[in-house]
């Protein structure tokens, strides 16, 4: 019997050859990265109204108000209520926030007023580097007490 190269029996390996899993791995991650940021979309919810207590706060925030005609006040702790513009509210928020890194910035909205004048104050604010923002609602009112309202 002739043994040639071609006639040469394999022995069987037992291992299990991982490339084609690691690449396709790499294909589902590469997926993956790309989708998660185009899942992010916005819903509309209609939210319960509940009666909540208020936040414990160490420190007094600062108060932006907008009033229904675009009008912004400003109420920095220990001080009274000012009128301003857009621009000194930057400034002073801004400076005022770079002191104090804690405090809390509050922003109160006209409920009569416009959404795009809150939105716009939060932009501002967002600008000049304040990180903790809140925004400030009535608590709801028990039907019992409600000023004759029904």
């Amino acid at each position: 019997m002739r043994t040639s190269g071609r006639h040469k029996r394999y022995k069987l390996k037992s291992e299990i050859n991982v490339v084609p899993y690691i690449d396709v791995m790499l294909v589902l991650l590469i997926i993956f990265m790309v989708t998660t940021p185009m899942m992010k979309s916005n819903v509309d919810v209609n939210l319960p109204q509940a009666d909540a207590k208020s936040l414990q706060q160490k420190k007094d925030p600062v108060v932006v108000t907008v009033r229904q005609d675009g009008q912004l006040f400003l109420t920095l702790p220990g001080t009274e209520k000012e009128s301003l513009d857009a621009d000194a509210l930057k400034l002073k928020v801004g400076a005022f926030v770079r002191e104090n890194p804690e405090v809390n910035v509050l922003v109160a909205g006209d409920d009569q007023g416009h959404y795009g004048g809150v939105v716009q104050v939060l932009a501002e604010l967002q600008q000049v580097g304040v990180s903790k923002v809140g925004l400030m609602a009535q608590p709801v009112q028990d039907k019992g007490t409600s000023h004759g309202r029904k």
